[in-house]
């Protein structure tokens, strides 16, 4: 990742193209999750934001296809974040500086690093021949702008003075007296008192200095301010809450990524005439020699696409087809199955029944277990937000851009492993979450659930209250604490550490299952052994120790009375010590958790799924 530089001359006065400078390199994966587009990056002893999308060099960046993600997210297609490389000299992905503002260790002058004059390729200040710090404090708004923290509005907020600057220099100290802010003060020559950090992250700090948003996005190349209604509040540079990256994800599941279909989107046919496929394939006479089929095949199916994709009512859009449909779609599958018949070029998903007698897990309501033992996931970066984690309240305003201009594609990653899939009995879900018990648990959770949406969705002019109504239902408190389960059972048993285990939950009236799979960037994926954890008679003996080690936690009898725990308060029963995952492993950031709903409560009063009878 490199910044741009400005452009040095040759001699008569010719610009010279600017030439990168290589500062480091992340993993491809790291883009997407960790450092995607608007994020900060320390590099050694200086500090970077990520560049937006069209400043990256996707000319060798290869394409993801997903067709029922890219028609969510309406774009063409997907590209893997751009690898530098040495030899052709290219960079890939930019970064610009930021924050702006650095200070010397030596001489304390705390100010933009340009006027350092550090030398090139490198920040040290160039007076004490001292690496440069970069400063801790940024300011950044509901809206994903994004600025450097006003130092000198700071130290001189107790002084009178109706416009400019004062023309004295500032100066960053701190006195290590303790480890909070108060130990850090901030100093101006021109001889005002010295004004500590204490106090700068109260939520009405700035607000009270008149400080407002200036719609900064130092990411994006060439942009002008935005207009922003909001009002910043101070933040540590590396602090989580400053990037939230928003992500999409979708399974590769038949007909797309299998077959013809996984040939037609390859080769981009989708829209090809049928003169064109029939020259294309003239050309590559072996290429549907592995799949058995001809060209009037392919012809058939693209027309069969076409009317499809333009089958679509006038109030129902592809994309708003697919958002609508793409879990019931991979849950009838998973429930269907899928049996080997493609290598695994062509065949992107292979699920199967275990061998084992399913009778040994229904005793657990779980009506079937099938394993998955290929799958492929794609994950796309669509956006991200600063400040408060993102919720179902957010405005298309609190979305930041990744791109100046529109762009036909999005940033991602795909991932291929195995996984067990679990479908609880139907009728005995039906009985169990129509307790009354069991509702009003669900009830209180789905209240502060309401709660926190009311608040996340308020318009700060309007004062409307109005939010989409909670999703929390007894059903997901069930599936999504049995997920969270299995998978602390399985790191303990199967010996793959929690991180690399994944959940996808699929819940509604007509659902009632959860995936655990090993679909991860890194090797730890790619062990094996996770697909034998779903044959029936090891699934019983999971189960049975899972739930063992559930019904009592180290911090009982205070976790399990808790009304209430968690961020957001959307927790119940819920805590490090039993439940709780690493939050890449976890659809919902560890929320909407609770251990009563599976071993019901030490009171008696709720009845756990698990504890009715068969």
């Amino acid at each position: 990742m490199t910044p741009p530089k400005p452009p040095r001359r040759r001699r008569g006065g010719a610009p010279m193209p600017p030439r990168a400078r290589k500062l480091g390199a992340v993993r491809r994966s790291q883009l997407v999750t960790t450092y995607g587009v608007g994020s900060m990056i320390a590099i050694d002893n200086e500090s970077f934001i990520v560049a937006g999308l069209d400043s990256w060099d996707i000319s060798e960046a290869p394409e993801v296809f997903e067709r029922r993600l890219a028609q969510i997210l309406g774009v063409g297609s997907f590209r893997l974040p751009p690898a530098p490389d040495a030899d052709r000299g290219t960079d890939g992905v930019r970064v610009r500086r930021f924050p702006d503002f650095y200070t010397c260790p030596k001489c304390h002058a705390l100010q933009s690093f340009s006027r350092f004059n550090s030398p090139v390729g490198s920040a040290a200040c160039l007076e004490c021949i001292e690496d440069l710090v970069p400063s801790r404090f940024v300011v950044a708004c509901e809206y994903g702008h994004i600025d450097d923290f006003p130092f000198w509005k700071w130290v001189h907020r107790n002084v009178d003075r109706e416009s400019g600057f004062c023309g004295g220099g500032l100066s960053l100290h701190t006195n290590g007296s303790t480890a909070s802010l108060r130990s850090i003060e901030i100093h101006c020559s021109c001889g005002v008192s010295a004004v500590s950090m204490e106090g700068a992250f109260r939520s009405k700090a700035l607000r009270d200095l008149g400080i407002r948003c200036e719609g900064k996005r130092p990411w994006l190349r060439n942009s002008a301010k935005e207009e922003c209604d909001q009002q910043p509040r101070a933040m540590q540079r590396g602090s989580s809450s400053a990037w939230h990256p928003i992500m999409h994800s979708a399974l590769s599941i038949p007909p797309w990524g299998e077959g013809l279909h996984a040939l037609i989107e390859k080769h981009k046919l989708i829209a090809a005439p049928e003169d064109s496929i029939r020259w294309y394939f003239q050309s590559r006479p072996t290429l549907l020699a592995n799949l058995d089929a001809t060209v009037e095949d392919v012809i058939s199916l693209v027309k069969a696409i076409q009317e499809a994709d333009g089958g679509a009512g006038e109030n129902e859009t592809p994309a708003t087809k697919a958002h609508t449909t793409l879990r019931q779609e991979e849950y009838k599958r998973l429930v269907k199955g899928n049996p080997e018949r493609f290598t695994a070029e062509w065949q992107q998903f292979v699920c199967e029944k275990p061998t084992g007698d399913p009778a040994l897990v229904r005793e657990f309501g779980i009506d079937c277990s099938m394993l998955v033992k290929r799958l492929r996931e794609v994950r796309a970066l669509s956006s991200f937000v600063r400040g408060e984690a993102p919720t179902e309240a957010d405005s298309d305003r609190r979305l930041a851009r990744l791109s100046s201009a529109d762009l036909d594609w999005l940033p991602a990653m795909e991932v291929s492993g195995e996984g067990v899939f679990l479908q609880l009995d139907a009728t005995r879900l039906s009985k169990w979450e129509s307790d009354h018990a069991v509702i009003a648990r669900s009830d209180w959770v789905r209240a502060n659930h309401n709660a926190l949406l009311r608040e996340r969705g308020a318009s700060p002019k309007s004062g409307s209250a109005k939010h989409p109504e909670s999703h929390v239902t007894p059903r997901l408190l069930l599936l999504h604490t049995l997920a969270h389960t299995l998978i602390n059972e399985w790191s303990l048993d199967g010996g793959y550490p929690a991180s690399s285990l994944r959940e996808r939950l699929y819940v509604d009236d007509d659902m009632s299952g959860l995936l655990i799979y090993t679909a991860t960037s890194d090797s730890a994926g790619s062990l094996g052994g996770v697909v034998a954890q779903g044959e029936p008679e090891q699934l019983s003996r999971t189960i049975r120790s899972a739930l063992a080690r559930t019904e009592w936690c180290s911090n009982d009898p205070l976790c399990m009375e808790a009304e209430a725990s968690g961020a957001g308060s959307v927790n119940m029963a819920a805590c490090h010590a039993c439940v709780l995952l690493p939050e890449t492993s976890c659809e919902t950031q560890n929320s909407f958790l609770d251990r009563a709903m599976l071993v019901g409560d030490q009171a008696g009063t709720v009845r756990g799924f698990f504890s009715l009878a068969p």
